[in-house]
């Protein structure tokens, strides 16, 4: 603690925010003053936080993986994830915990704790992945009425956009005071977002992070969602990473370029002999992905609406071909010189747990190294048009049923954390399910 302690006192912090992502990748904890959060130095919450659905409830059959007590585990802070919280009116830090059990042991429903038990795998293979979030978000008038459809945040010009805009420098331009803040805020929190752009749908814009470590990467983007909230709400807007959060509109995702690098010898082990060669080892990684992400799917949309994104015709992977500088399929390798040679995932939507979506990438591609799967030939044209047989889930029902088919993402990720995410996401499909929509009611009411 004395490295928490030596940020706080140079900061001046009266207050401290200590936080763990939850299953679905929202902030949970505890706010302290400075001197009890040093005293108790992390401090305890009870361990059912880890399974509560997006509604906030809890998943039935709880006793199968939490302790009934409703018990306490143990928050332990990563001093590598202090930031300062600049939208605060005192001045504030936040802390991401790892959580343990009683006994000690990383708790083994913790988002936190499932990308480490990933990231060990590598290490004792002697690699280290490298990977680079790219995450789409929209900015949205304010709805506080959920009866009735989103509305694109409206700019500076006091129009809403009617076009598609994508890379427009005017319609970012547009936003200019919100990305202001938004820059501002990512500065002070140390964030290391690279570049902006507007996407193709209405006030639609996606943050690219510059590559590195995947367990600090996941924490920036558990961290930029929180940023990205607070700065819209300061302009009197929402900004929503929904999947699909509009009808007419492209659907937002969290592509996820990922390498491997040799610990030792620093090379990226994806990289041929020749410029524009790939390993055997990119071919192996590769192979896991197209063989596994049917199974992973549940991580990449974890969420009833994720599913909306994965319809013909639009811009989100429904197959599991791969391409080189192909956007159309969902297995991308980028031209890219031999260092920065990667793998792009673009499966994952923007409301995925980021803890959670690169754990499953890195699990799938581990899978194919071990293995040694092969991968399918590179797709040419457009892979919509390929002839692929093999489609993505089309329900978060469906992707669990998937998931529970596949032992080898158990091993890896957890048998226990397996069990607990089915039944949290099985929950929160079951009272979506119960929910009457219009379009029922519209279309059935009096034709059926």
């Amino acid at each position: 603690m004395e490295a928490v302690k030596r940020f706080l006192d140079e900061h001046g912090i009266t207050e401290v925010e200590s936080t763990l992502p939850d299953m679905t990748g929202n902030a949970r904890g505890k706010f302290y003053p400075t001197k009890k959060f040093l005293a108790e130095q992390g401090g305890r919450i009870p361990e059912t936080l880890l399974v509560q659905t997006v509604t906030g409830d809890w998943a039935p059959n709880t006793d199968d993986f939490v302790d009934p007590t409703d018990r306490d585990m143990v928050l332990v802070p990563d001093p590598n994830s202090l930031r300062l919280v600049p939208w605060a009116d005192e001045p504030t830090a936040q802390v991401i915990n790892d959580c343990f059990t009683t006994e000690g042991e990383l708790h083994p429903l913790s988002c936190r704790t499932v990308l480490r038990r990933v990231l060990k795998l590598y290490e004792d293979m002697g690699l280290k992945p490298v990977i680079a979030p790219e995450v789409e978000f929209y900015l949205v008038q304010k709805n506080i009425d959920p009866d009735y459809s989103l509305k694109p945040a409206i700019g500076r010009s006091g129009r809403q956009e009617t076009a598609r805009q994508s890379y427009s420098i005017d319609a970012v331009n547009e936003f200019n005071p919100v990305i202001d803040t938004l820059y501002n805020y990512c500065d002070a929190q140390g964030l290391d977002v690279d570049t902006l752009i507007h996407e193709s749908g209405a006030a639609q814009m996606e943050i690219n992070f510059l590559h590195g470590d995947p367990l600090d990467l996941a924490d920036q983007v558990f961290v930029f969602k929180r940023t990205l909230r607070e700065t819209a709400l300061k302009h009197d807007i929402y900004a929503t990473f929904m999947a699909k959060p509009m009808q007419r509109e492209p659907g937002s995702s969290m592509h996820i370029h990922q390498s491997l690098v040799d610990i030792k010898t620093g090379k990226n082990i994806f990289a041929g002999e020749k410029e524009g060669e790939y390993s055997e080892a990119f071919y192996h990684y590769m192979g896991g992905l197209q063989t596994y992400t049917p199974n992973a799917i549940s991580f990449y949309a974890p969420n009833v609406n994720s599913y909306r994104r994965f319809a013909p015709d639009i811009a989100a992977p429904i197959n599991m071909k791969w391409g080189i500088d192909n956007r159309t399929a969902g297995l991308r390798a980028p031209y890219a010189l031999p260092p920065a040679t990667r793998i792009e995932n673009r499966f994952p939507g923007a409301d995925c747990n980021p803890y959670l979506a690169i754990a499953a990438s890195l699990a799938c591609g581990y899978i194919g190294l071990k293995n040694k799967i092969q991968p399918s030939k590179p797709t040419m044209g457009s892979a919509s048009e390929d002839g692929e047989t093999v489609k993505v889930a089309r329900t978060l029902e469906e992707g669990l049923r998937l998931l529970d088919e596949c032992p080898e993402l158990a091993e890896i990720m957890g048998k226990e954390f397996i069990l607990a995410y089915t039944s949290v996401k099985r929950s929160e499909f079951e009272t979506f399910h119960e929910v009457i929509s219009s379009w029922e009611r519209e279309h059935l009411l009096l034709n059926v």
